[in-house]
């Protein structure tokens, strides 16, 4: 290395510099500090006023010196980090720590008054204790003058334990920086309000400006303006036109600056080479969030990507948030606000679901399934390319958002897995999601989104949305029934069902329906082709007032020249009252029937009580199996916290950053570095030990006092089950020869043939315990007894680490080889509560060290009195990229942007 190579200060990871969301929701830019921001330092600084800079250094202090200056900009990234926050280009905050001592920095921040209170002081001691963790910082400790009560508060809200004494007029704070459970819990809150905050405008402007409005009635600047103006928007809609001086009966505007008062939300609708410049106009005069239904962006190739990529970051470097580009728009049913800023027709009638999905030309067909179906919306928004805006947004919107008691999302890709699972997981415990996934047995991505393939198998994504709680369905079709049903009915309290009609044949369908989901038919009555009102009456009261019934199925075909009417008014009435669901098939009709219907008190189109029709018996029970999954969900305890007790995390970390750095590349364990791996997490590796001849695995075997197996453990024999390259229960000298004998008959090239002894372990099932870092997606564990049939087959399960004690009991018992475990044919129980705990340690190791990019487990013997692991093999790899959600708060990346603002 040369001289000037050492000169070099040490780059900053790629990852310190990030989007984020404010506390008003308006986004800005982090990033480390360089040597050639002076200039931005004291533009800052002159921005700032005499009392800050009091707070700040404790003395007057008008101006940086050109010294200051350079000890500022210049920093070392390791004990000497700086961050500063960016908008529109300038620096509105600085925030560094310095260490002074080993394991403990001071840490001090400075903000320009007109952006205090923005939540600016937060995220910087966020994203300075998450670079102080990656090295080696454990305390911050900070001087703040008494009276500075702002700071104090940034430091004691942030949800560490911080300890004060106060000498010599200053106030000396200091905390551990290790991330609690409630520094966790306050970042999340606050990534909520904040995320929340930038959609609330979108869906409640008081005003809007159409950017590329037409007179011409076939363009789609004319349709938005036409939309709004249909809708009955109850805020000013401005058009803005450089070639006309009206539209639509509007005064144009050349520019969105030329406006008089403020603009909330601009609708672009010019081409996509002009979007840049429409960006910076709405910039200076303010606005919010961009809603951009221009197409020619990532969906077109690679000159698409990069212009979307400009697009993204130009708007978030100025504080907006966008929807699109390539979107269909934003709708809210509201009275309040009645806004429908999309290219549908479509005004869907007022509801209780809130609908999110990424295509714009699907959006149109779902807006009008939805008013034929007589479902109703809250909020929609199609996001097209879903450049920034996403469906984790929305979630953060609708979770308390009144006027939401159901979500709705058509996903076709998932920028960010863990955080979608985060947020899923908690707004399911308040309200229902139900999702359809397109791509889900190629994981593909369409073209538009600039994300990133998931790697992990589909189960696993399966299994993510499964832990969190998201009804996935098939089809938009399902969905809508799922949906009809959440929207309008209570939640059942099991599986058990009553099936009452007219019908003898459609009663049998649906109890053959019913069984092949996992309900349970605990009562069938068939009341003739001639039954009335009355009798349907009675056989609902009873069915309702039957302890052994937890959901009712109506079946109504009615006779020639019989409107049905009193069926329907009965079926209503008894809907209102009800405490258990009630579906229907009613004269085959879809969706909610007028008949059917319960007036609603907030103006949705149809009440709490009006009973859901569907068209054949198949779908009404197949959405009811669906919600009965759900509702058995929400009584299933919280992931509990894995026991302290169980694992050494610091030991754990400690040896694989060692390993890492005399293997900076990666490295694959060796059999002794694996075992004290494992035991770190209390999982006992058996001893394995390598012969090289007969005569070193003779004295081995002496050694281990016989009774012992001899393998060939090299790749290319353990994946081959033609060949049986295991010898057991070998005891004594004869015994070693002769299976050391066959087994260099039965392999070609035994001198990478890798043989090892090892003890013999009791008879048990083998299972096989697999863990891995998915680049995207974050950790993954799997389970499934051993051997090729297993992998043949498929037949593994899948979570998301961490794993509550119920995933893990889930995780052995849904595949279809559990039987084994369980005395399958008169076969010993194996100790299945050791084999669970043994999946929630693997899980656990993979959730805490992501260093770990492979762990494997290939061969457990499960038993009756335990769980022996005889095999594995890890992989570790530095962390280039962290995972997406690891203690601080950023927007979504788009892979390939270098975030250079």
């Amino acid at each position: 290395m040369t001289d000037a190579a050492l000169d070099q200060p040490a780059q900053p990871p790629r990852h310190w510099e990030a989007d984020v969301l404010l506390r008003d929701g308006r986004a800005a830019h982090i990033r480390p500090i360089r040597p050639e921001d002076r200039e931005l330092l004291v533009n800052f600084y002159a921005q700032v006023s005499d009392q800050s800079k009091y707070y700040r250094f404790f003395s007057p202090m008008p101006q940086l010196s050109e010294r200051d200056q350079i000890r500022f900009t210049q920093v070392d990234h390791v004990d000497r980090v700086a961050f500063i926050i960016l908008v529109a280009g300038k620096m509105i905050a600085v925030g560094r720590y310095d260490k002074i001592r080993e394991g403990e920095a001071e840490v001090a921040f400075l903000v320009q008054d007109e952006h205090q209170g923005r939540g600016i002081g937060q995220i910087l001691l966020e994203h300075l204790a998450q670079a102080g963790r990656e090295r080696g910082i454990e305390k911050f400790v900070a001087e703040v003058l008494p009276e500075n009560h702002a700071m104090i508060r940034t430091f004691k809200d942030a949800g560490y334990q911080v300890s004060s004494a106060f000498e010599d007029g200053v106030m000396g704070l200091e905390f551990d920086i290790d991330p609690t459970e409630t520094a966790l819990d306050v970042m999340m809150q606050r990534e909520h309000r904040a995320e929340s905050a930038s959609i609330e405008r979108f869906f409640r402007p008081r005003s809007v400006a159409v950017i590329g409005a037409s007179r011409r009635q076939d363009t789609v600047g004319h349709l938005l303006v036409r939309n709004l103006v249909l809708g009955d928007f109850t805020g000013r809609v401005h058009v803005v036109n450089p070639s006309a001086d009206a539209v639509a009966g509007m005064p144009a505007y050349k520019s969105v600056s030329d406006i008089p008062g403020e603009v909330d939300v601009a609708i672009v609708a010019v081409p996509a080479n002009a979007v840049q410049d429409v960006v910076l106009d709405c910039a200076a005069k303010g606005v919010h969030g961009l809603v951009v239904v221009s197409s020619g962006f990532a969906e077109t190739g690679e000159e698409g990507r990069q212009r979307q990529r400009r697009l993204v970051g130009l708007s978030r470097s100025y504080g907006l948030r966008l929807i699109g580009p390539n979107a269909l728009g934003v709708i809210n049913t509201d009275p309040e606000v009645q806004i429908n800023a999309s290219l549908s027709n479509v005004m869907p009638p007022r509801g209780r679901a809130g609908f999110f999905c990424q295509s714009g030309a699907l959006g149109t067909a779902i807006l009008e399934k939805v008013q034929n179906r007589g479902l109703g919306l809250s909020t929609f928004v199609s996001a097209g390319n879903r450049a920034d805006v996403s469906g984790n947004d929305l979630l953060q919107y609708w979770e308390e958002d009144d006027a939401t008691e159901v979500v709705l999302l058509y996903l076709e890709s998932i920028g960010n897995p863990r955080k979608f699972s985060r947020i899923a997981r908690r707004v399911s415990r308040r309200k229902p999601i139900i999702a359809v996934r397109s791509g889900r047995s190629s994981q593909g991505v369409p073209m538009g989104h600039a994300v990133r393939k998931i790697a992990a198998p589909s189960e696993a994504v399966d299994a993510m949305f499964s832990q969190a709680g998201v009804i996935q369905v098939d089809t938009l079709e399902e969905m809508f029934d799922v949906a009809q049903f959440l929207a309008h009915q209570p939640l059942p309290r099991g599986r058990r069902i009553a099936v009452l009609g007219n019908s003898d044949a459609l009663g049998l369908l649906a109890a053959d329906a019913a069984a092949t989901v996992g309900l349970v038919v605990n009562k069938q009555v068939a009341l003739g082709a001639e039954a009335g009102a009355e009798d349907f009456e009675e056989a609902l009261d009873a069915a309702i007032d039957d302890p052994d019934v937890d959901s009712v199925v109506v079946i109504y075909i009615p006779p020639i020249n019989v409107t049905g009417d009193d069926v329907a008014n009965v079926l209503a009435a008894v809907g209102e009252q009800s405490d258990k669901p009630i579906i229907s098939a009613f004269l085959g009709a879809e969706g909610i029937p007028e008949l059917l219907r319960v007036p609603d008190v907030a103006g949705a189109s149809a009440g709490r009580g009006s009973v859901p029709s569907y068209p054949g018996v198949e779908a009404a029970v197949r959405a009811l199996s669906r919600v009965v999954g759900y509702a058995m969900w929400l009584r299933t305890p919280e992931r509990g916290q894995f026991d302290e007790e169980n694992a050494d995390r610091d030991a754990a970390k400690h040896l694989v950053n060692e390993l890492l750095m005399h293997h900076p590349e990666g490295h694959d364990l060796e059999v002794g570095e694996a075992k004290k791996l494992l035991a770190t997490y209390g999982i006992d590796l058996w001893d394995t030990i390598p012969v090289s001849d007969l005569d070193e695995a003779t004295r081995v075997a002496e050694q281990l006092g016989w009774g012992v197996v001899l393998k060939a453990t090299a790749d290319r024999l353990r994946h081959r089950p033609d060949l049986a390259h295991v010898r057991r229960n070998i005891d004594d000298a004869q015994q070693l020869s002769d299976a050391w004998g066959d087994l260099h008959e039965m392999i070609q090239d035994t001198s990478s043939a890798g043989f090892v002894l090892q003890r013999n372990a009791p008879p048990g099932v083998p299972v096989r315990i697999t863990s891995l870092e998915d680049p995207l997606f974050g950790p993954v564990i799997s389970f499934g007894v051993g051997g090729p049939m297993t992998e043949l087959l498929g037949d593994r399960s899948f979570r998301i680490p961490p794993l509550a004690e119920h995933d893990a009991q889930d995780m052995i018992r849904e595949i279809k080889a559990s039987p084994l475990l369980f005395g399958y044919r008169g076969t010993e129980i194996v100790d299945v509560s050791r084999v669970e705990d043994l999946v929630r340690r693997v899980a656990q190791l993979q959730n805490d060290l992501p260093q770990v990019r492979q762990l494997e487990l290939p061969l457990v013997l499960a038993g009756a009195s335990g769980a022996a692991v005889l095999g594995a093999t890890i992989r570790i790899e530095p962390v280039l990229d962290p995972r997406s959600d690891w203690f601080v708060r950023r927007l979504s990346t788009i892979p390939g942007d270098t975030m250079a603002m």
